[in-house]
């Protein structure tokens, strides 16, 4: 390799725009050669009674991997195989239910080309992503989907760049549709993603978060205010009031307290039922725990009674329970 010229900030920024204008391009060209086998792809991918098994090598193997971890966050099972590797023994995990996707910009790598004829004999239907539209791979595929760019954004014309950016960009678009084929909402998204954020969200119930038991702050109507307080400091900083049923009659909260003794209200009298808030907020353990955070949000409340249908006093969640969860 030469030496190196001296390094020109304005050349790499320019070298960069041509980057993104000839990727931009390329993907923008893919609209234009969409044919109905792009439909009938799907429809395939939809039918398939086993899995999606995505093929490629080099560059295209690595967007072979994502394609495959982004149709099976979406609802579609995939895997992907390594050409290489599936002729020494991991073509054993295709089955004839299964469908092959095989990425190869030249249609002629030599890994995938070599395993076509095994394909044909056990009845696996192959979809091609390729811009080698007369080449091996396009000749024995069920469908032909036109990956093919005018150049690489490569200067040399050679390293993988804008061909890979439309594989890419092909593989979403069929995961996409499949998606949207399929009904597919963003709870399934989240089941498929429980760790994520959006997965809590999702999956986390009131009843997952909330405190109850002997963790949940309650008194009687008839409470004096210092054993309220004494609940409430024990147990977060709140009370509800409830009846021989446990039925919600009120809550007395910190905020409260601060509003008693602005008031000059006498505190040693008082009971709770004289001092509790009426129609406190409350939520059922049933409901996401997202909708907890959006009530106290609403009302500048940090904390929300869990109830039952019948008005039953279950648990209670507060705004600390929440971000411990990492709901919020």
């Amino acid at each position: 390799m030469t030496s190196a010229p001296p390094f020109d900030a304005a050349r790499a920024l320019r070298q960069a725009c041509e980057t993104f204008d000839i990727e931009a391009a390329a993907v923008a060209g893919l609209k234009n050669r969409l044919t109905e086998a792009f439909a009938r792809s799907v429809q395939l991918m939809l039918t398939v009674r086993g899995r999606v098994v995505v093929m490629g090598m080099g560059k295209s193997g690595h967007v072979g991997r994502k394609i495959a971890a982004t149709l099976a966050s979406t609802g579609t099972p995939a895997m992907f195989v390594h050409p290489g590797e599936a002729s020494h023994g991991d073509l054993g995990m295709i089955e004839p239910r299964d469908i092959v996707l095989a990425i190869s910009n030249s249609g002629e790598s030599s890994e995938i080309t070599i395993l076509l004829p095994v394909l044909k004999r056990q009845g696996v239907p192959l979809i091609a992503i390729t811009g080698g539209l007369q080449s091996t791979l396009a000749r024995h595929a069920t469908e032909v989907l036109d990956g093919g760019v005018d150049k690489e954004a490569c200067p040399l014309n050679l390293a993988p760049t804008a061909s890979t950016t439309a594989q890419l960009a092909l593989g979403d678009a069929l995961a996409v549709a499949l998606l949207d084929a399929r009904g597919f909402q963003p709870e399934d998204f989240a089941r498929s993603h429980p760790g994520g954020a959006l997965g809590r969200k999702l999956l986390t119930h009131v009843s997952d978060v909330m405190r109850s038991g002997e963790e949940l702050p309650c008194v009687g109507p008839d409470t004096l205010l210092a054993d309220m307080m004494r609940e409430m400091s024990a147990k977060g900083g709140l009370a509800a009031v409830v009846d021989a049923q446990q039925q919600v009659l009120g809550i007395f909260t910190d905020g409260d307290l601060r509003r008693l003794i602005e008031n000059g209200v006498d505190l040693r009298a008082a009971r709770a039922q004289e001092v509790m808030h009426l129609h406190p907020r409350s939520i059922q353990p049933q409901a996401l725990a997202v909708d907890a955070a959006e009530l106290m949000e609403r009302h500048r409340i940090t904390s929300v009674l869990v109830v039952d249908r019948s008005n039953v006093l279950v648990g209670v969640v507060h705004i600390g329970d929440l971000m411990r969860a990492k709901v919020i």
